[in-house]
């Protein structure tokens, strides 16, 4: 238990720690790859243990805009993006892909676990995931037609159900123990719940990071080019997307943002064809790392935004 609390109390450094680890042995990425949907799976079971059927309902309160704002982020963004990369002349660039791709994505399931590191409610960025990945089949067919290089969006939307029901069963568990009294929401459960999600955070981007590593000796000019580009997509989406939530609700703010900016294009790596998906792998890796930056660059930005500095 002591070692949960103290990674609950230094969780971004544990995420700090998984950024250097799976650019530094990429060997180890390798062996931790196929474990990354089950810890996925493992860190929203945490996230829906530690709010509580309480924090549950309260989440999903002002679910219509919520609806409104993932229709948005997923379909809407993404369908622009392609339009303007196409009369660019570049739709086909492996950066151009990757960034509509990004915006098809929902949002991560580790994103409830990031905005508790950054003090903020996590419910919010909960009811965006489940929500984004309810829509996910529906909206995710118009960009993969805009985009043949992605293949078919029948898989896309085959895999986006699957992780559905992996939610409700991973939720429905965690409110069960929950409900049931075997799980307590005392202030040291909870930091042992954080303390877990820290590790597993941190032992998911090490698998996410195998393609860093070679880059960085064998392509550094396309590896600068595509964290430039990473980082001002994920960090721009943050910044707009907190700033015009705070106008209407400051407490949400973080967790929308969050949810905006990090998104799970991991899930595509595996219904991508395998040319397209070699050619993603770099900018996929590359958009683990302002992921998982955010609790450290933005913790004051989103304190700032929810009235806590």
């Amino acid at each position: 238990m002591a070692i949960l609390e103290f990674m609950a109390r230094n969780g971004r450094m544990m995420l700090i720690a998984g950024l250097v680890a799976g650019i530094a042995l990429p060997g180890l990425a390798v062996i931790l790859r196929p474990w990354i949907a089950p810890m996925i799976v493992a860190l929203l079971f945490l996230a829906v243990l530690r709010l509580g059927p309480e924090g549950l309902v309260a989440g999903f309160k002002g679910i219509h805009r919520a609806i409104g704002l993932a229709l948005f982020f997923q379909l809407a963004l993404p369908l622009i993006a392609a339009g303007i990369f196409a009369v660019a002349g570049v739709l086909t660039h492996p950066l151009a892909m990757g960034v509509v791709l990004v915006l098809a994505a929902a949002p991560i399931t580790g994103s409830p676990n990031i905005t508790a590191m950054t003090g903020g409610d996590p419910a919010p960025s909960l009811r965006q995931l489940v929500l984004g990945t309810a829509i996910l089949p529906l909206t995710v067919v118009p960009v993969f037609l805009v985009m043949p290089a992605f293949g078919d969006a029948g898989d896309v939307a085959s895999a986006a159900a699957w992780l559905l029901l992996l939610i409700a069963i991973a939720g429905g568990v965690a409110i069960a123990l929950r409900l049931s009294g075997i799980v307590r929401g005392t202030p040291r459960a909870i930091l042992a719940m954080d303390g877990t999600a820290a590790l597993l955070l941190g032992l998911v981007v090490i698998g996410m990071m195998s393609a860093i590593g070679p880059a960085m000796t064998g392509n550094p000019l396309g590896l600068a080019a595509t964290l430039l580009v990473v980082f001002s997509l994920n960090m721009g989406l943050q910044l707009a997307a907190s700033t015009i939530a705070a106008r209407s609700s400051p407490a949400a703010a973080p967790a929308i943002g969050i949810a905006a900016g990090n998104r799970n294009v991991a899930l595509f790596l595996s219904v991508l064809p395998a040319q397209t998906a070699d050619m993603l792998l770099l900018f996929i890796g590359c958009f683990q790392i302002p992921m998982y930056l955010t609790p450290i660059v933005l913790n004051r930005w989103y304190g700032k935004l929810a009235g806590r500095v």
